[in-house]
């Protein structure tokens, strides 16, 4: 290690010492290092793909300088020097990643389950609580789709605004210091072409929140130069709208800086984020003139689209080039100094991918040897000796075995003696199910939580009534459940449009604004995509967030980030965070394109790892909405837009009942016929039912409340057992909730077993529904529709007694 002077650097906005500068030099190199070996391991077959941050770590280490415990980053892949010079992101963590290793204790971040540096605070213990917020460096988990950190960081930074302005949550020493943490948005150019850039962006700067931006900017996305992705190929001269006006709080303050000048970005990343920690002022920092020596990914080389002219520059304005020419010219440190540095973390970067390598293959080699000699004892007994020799043989001879080769090995060896009676299969069987659970439970583990407080867990409180309970429109009983909640738990907050002033379009919120302020219940703009990050931003910072989606035909505009983010945190996080994200909305029978939709087979099979809630009437979704705030998983409640004006009785338990998640509510008992439903459609199906009755049809009406999780006790195909038909009946499209419901009937509750007759199902046009009453009648299935669909499966059965009389 080289000594280095005592020297004093002084900037304009920070001064450093000569040995920080040098610690960032090192921690640079390393970085560098870093991607040039991990680039070398994808193109020697050790790891599947690599990207990595090289070009960017300059900017990084003097980002660094600003961090400071509590702050948080949202970020992508690009972004590994960072966390090495916080010191919470290691080398070894980073090749681990790289190599997938699927140990947390290896790779923290995600159990192999993401791909290298994509990084993760793991900021809530094993059993699902909270740890310290405010002593860590924290990452919300990464995700690969470009821009789709942005959404997040809105409700990351607007979270230190509620913690600072809102005295109720001041004792929550845990998750805030007085609101003074910088939420940190990291993002690349091309990226910034993207809607969520400027939804978030907007977003941002209407709540005015301690966030700082930075744009990493290398002229490129991909192939792509800047002139295709950006008008006037000039962030900063887009982004001047944003700019604040002195003595405003209005706006971004905005700084070009660029990216090989350490020095200058040192003071003005410290400059902006002081700025936005004591003002909640935000600011974006267009960092230009960065390079990306190895280009995009290993899936490709960028000299095959830059130009001479281009990688010359990039050579000589490389930014660890430049920070090198800089610490000489200033007598920091000698050109002898930082060859001495440089040389000692080329070898200290082989030597951790050398520990890192044999951590990731000890545990393989060990249950290769196991296979193998399985393999040997089975060969021993078997006519097929030598083809089995053969198997082991290619099993050995591979180079950087993975457990997949081992399973395959295993695999060709039972059946190649499948006909044999050999005592030593055993072993090898077992053996192979073990492998094979381990992995299995390993990656399927966390997609909900595990913790106490899993929707799953809560224990069901059912409804109370009494003669005094008073029978009130369905938008009063969830008015009075929301206003329960609000006055219970200070961390509780509801927004969306409409949401505030108004109380919402349907006036479930209605009144509650005034009573528990504005920053309790909020209104937005029309901003699906930031609504929910908004809300997933907050839920990762300890808050527990109300986000109203004001249709259900408007979802998908925030689909993708439910979807890659939402669903999936805690997943790929390996149960190291948490967003318990409440998404209320309203959907089905209202008249219309485009306020009528009931997609539910597109969304279930987009968001797993969030609970999908379909009530029929208010009282049931005031429950699951009482469900969701004592658990820690997120949930999506669609409540039936033509309830609010239906009279209910208000539970005398208003804000304490749940509904569990997961088990159908048995409306009509029945011995004929299986009708599974949900939401709106249940009153048709009640309707319908007692038409059938007149007619000898005796029809059980279940209702299966929740769609995610589906019928966990398995209530569905007992009925099935009892009358031995089954119809579905939703509003979705043909194909789409109904035959994911027989799916889950037929073959996970193995339902086909009692069938009589052919399992059908009832769902609305393949079209949208049509304007206007008639318009309904004829999309979406009605009383009469559903009538005929039970009776023709009934006279399919017994045609005297059920006679064809409508056709």
């Amino acid at each position: 290690m080289i000594e280095v002077s005592a020297k004093t650097v002084n900037l304009k906005h920070i001064k450093l010492q000569a040995k920080q500068i040098v610690d960032d030099y090192r921690i640079a190199f390393r970085s560098r290092q870093a991607s040039l070996v991990g680039r070398k391991e994808v193109m020697g077959g050790k790891a599947k793909f690599g990207i990595f941050g090289d070009g960017k770590e300059v900017p990084q280490v003097a980002l660094a300088h600003a961090f400071q415990p509590g702050d948080l980053r949202s970020g992508y892949y690009r972004d590994q020097t960072l966390w090495f010079a916080l010191g919470v992101y290691t080398v070894e963590e980073f090749f681990a990643q790289l190599y997938a290793h699927a140990d947390v204790k290896h790779d923290p971040a995600s159990a192999g389950r993401q791909m290298n540096s994509h990084m993760a605070t793991r900021v809530i213990d094993d059993r699902g609580n909270w740890r310290n917020l405010t002593d860590t460096y924290y990452t919300s988990a990464d995700l690969s789709p470009t821009g789709s950190q942005m959404p997040r960081l809105v409700g990351l930074g607007y979270a230190s605004k509620l913690f600072r302005e809102l005295e109720a949550l001041h004792n929550l020493k845990e998750f805030s210091n007085n609101g003074n943490e910088v939420a940190f948005g990291m993002i690349g150019n091309a990226s910034c072409a993207e809607g969520m850039f400027w939804e978030s962006v907007n977003a941002i700067g209407v709540l005015k929140t301690p966030t700082v931006i930075c744009i990493w900017d290398d002229d490129y996305g991909i192939s792509v130069p800047n002139e295709y992705q950006i008008s006037k190929a000039n962030l900063s001269e887009l982004l001047k709208g944003f700019q604040r006006k002195r003595g405003t709080r209005d706006g971004f303050d905005i700084y070009r800086v660029k990216g090989w000048d350490y020095a200058e970005m040192v003071d003005t990343f410290q400059k902006a984020t002081d700025v936005a920690r004591k003002e909640h002022v935000p600011s974006i920092v267009h960092v230009v003139e960065i390079t990306q020596p190895q280009g995009h990914s290993t899936s490709g080389s960028h000299e095959r689209y830059k130009s001479r002219e281009r990688l010359s520059w990039e050579k000589e304005h490389d930014g660890i080039r430049k920070m090198r020419e800089w610490i000489i010219s200033s007598e920091i440190a000698s050109s002898e100094e930082l060859d001495m540095i440089e040389a000692e973390e080329i070898q200290n970067i082989e030597d951790i991918r050398d520990a890192s390598w044999k951590a990731f293959l000890e545990p393989i080699e060990k249950e290769r040897q196991n296979a193998v000699q399985f393999i040997e004892q089975i060969a021993n007994s078997s006519a097929h000796a030598e083809s089995l020799v053969r198997i082991k043989n290619r099993l050995l001879g591979i180079l950087n075995p993975l457990n997949r080769d081992l399973m395959a090995a295993a695999s060709a060896a039972l059946r190649l003696v499948k006909d044999e009676k050999i005592a030593a299969k055993q072993a090898l069987i077992d053996w192979k199910n073990q492998l094979d659970k381990n992995y299995d439970n390993g990656y399927g583990k966390f997609l909900y939580s595990e913790s106490e407080n899993a929707a799953v867990r809560i224990p069901e409180i059912k409804p109370i009534y009494s003669d005094q309970s008073p029978l009130k429109n369905g938008f009063e009983v969830l008015n009075a459940c929301f206003d329960l909640a609000l006055e219970r738990d200070p961390r509780i907050v509801a927004f969306g449009e409409d949401v505030g002033y108004l109380g919402d379009v349907n006036q479930g919120f209605k009144g509650l604004q005034a009573k528990h302020g504005e920053l309790r219940v909020s209104d937005t703009g029309i901003r699906e995509c930031t609504i929910i990050g908004q809300a997933i931003g907050l839920a990762m910072r300890g808050l527990r967030p109300i986000a109203e989606i004001q249709y259900l035909d408007y979802l998908p505009y925030a689909l993708q980030i439910i979807s890659d983010d939402l669903a999936t945190v805690h997943w790929r996080s390996a149960g190291g965070q948490k967003a318990p994200v409440i998404i209320r909305t309203r959907g089905h029978r209202l008249e219309g394109i485009w306020h009528a939709g009931s997609p539910m087979g597109s969304i279930i099979h987009m968001v797993r790892g969030i609970h999908v809630l379909v009530p029929r009437n208010m009282v049931q979704a005031a429950g699951f909405y009482n469900l969701l705030l004592k658990s820690d998983d997120p949930g999506l409640i669609v409540e039936v837009l033509n309830g609010y004006r239906l009279k209910e009785r208000l539970p005398d338990n208003i804000g304490e009942f749940t509904v569990s998640p997961g088990v159908p509510d048995i409306l009509k008992d029945g011995s004929d016929i299986t009708l599974v439903t949900y939401g709106a459609c249940c009153r048709l199906a009640m309707e319908a039912a007692e038409a059938l009755k007149d007619h000898k049809i005796d029809v059980e009406v279940i209702d299966v409340q929740s769609l995610l999780p589906f019928d966990i006790p398995g209530i569905i195909g007992k009925s099935l057992e009892k009358t031995n038909r089954i119809l579905f009946l939703d509003e979705d499209v043909p194909g789409g909730a109904t035959s994911y419901m027989m799916q889950e009937v037929l073959e996970r509750q193995g339902g086909y077993r009692w069938l009589d007759a052919d399992p059908k199902t009832l769902t609305a046009k393949p079209h949208r529904p049509a304007f206007g009453s008639d318009g309904d009648y004829w999309s979406k299935p009605n009383t009469e529709t559903i009538f005929e669909a039970v009776y023709d499966m009934m006279h399919e059965s017994d045609p005297d007694m059920y006679p064809i009389f409508y056709k």
